[in-house]
């Protein structure tokens, strides 16, 4: 089979980490970002973005929620709509365990849903330092298998400022199916981001790069998010 890059053609992988709650809870984030990056490259083609969620937290770590973005892949797919589902445990007072699975759906265009996958996930917390994989059996739609795995640490600054040091790696199973450009089924994408708290909002500010050659460049990624109960 000719190998097939989707480097233009990129998902999200990005999922929020839960804390359990005492009683079920319903909220929801609405962000202003700069851009969509998916680890390190442009979902939004490099132009704005706005991102919505609608999130779950149940009693026993249990959670489930949906988020939306609008994308720009260069054909009429336009917007991503995300499910999932999973568990949250506490392990001792520094340690937890996340584990979940996730279906991401693709609309606008009359071939959008073809790259509709499931992926699961799981992440192992101490600290502040997390290690998060995920797993997708036929990723984008194109019957390989792929894996990335995460490791983040947060540097706690004051109440309100933190800085995160974050390195991943994402990975086709399958290059003659699937590769992130030609010749690379692999690559890898790293950041600094700090985080700041203020009484109505968050902002965020972080450094991403790759080491991609055509995609995945140096860029500047500013979030302003905002967190409503319900």
């Amino acid at each position: 089979m000719k190998n097939k890059s989707i480097a233009a053609v990129l998902v999200s992988s990005s999922l929020l980490t839960f804390a359990p709650q005492a009683s079920a809870e319903w909220s929801s984030t609405f962000t202003l970002a700069s851009d969509y990056l998916f680890n390190g490259v442009s979902q939004t083609d490099e132009s704005p973005a706005f991102q919505a969620s609608l999130d779950w937290a149940g009693e026993n770590g249990w959670y489930a929620g949906t988020w939306a973005s609008n994308v720009d892949f260069g054909d009429d797919t336009d917007l991503e709509i995300d499910l999932y589902a999973g568990i949250w445990h506490e392990l001792s007072d520094n340690t937890y365990l996340d584990i979940g699975i996730a279906q991401y759906t693709y609309h606008g265009g009359d071939s959008s849903s073809d790259g509709n996958y499931a992926e699961v996930y799981a992440a192992y917390g101490v600290g502040n330092t997390e290690f998060r994989a995920w797993y997708a059996w036929d990723y984008f739609g194109s019957d390989a298998g792929h894996f990335i795995i995460m490791a983040t640490h947060t540097i706690p600054y004051s109440d309100q400022l933190s800085f995160e040091l974050g390195i991943d790696r994402s990975a086709s199973l399958d290059d003659n199916k699937l590769e992130w450009e030609p010749g690379k089924d692999a690559y890898i994408h790293y950041h600094v981001t700090a985080h700041y708290s203020l009484p109505s909002f968050d902002l965020s500010l972080g450094v991403h790069s790759t080491d991609l050659d055509t995609y995945g460049d140096t860029t500047v990624l500013l979030t302003l998010s905002k967190t409503l109960g319900w």
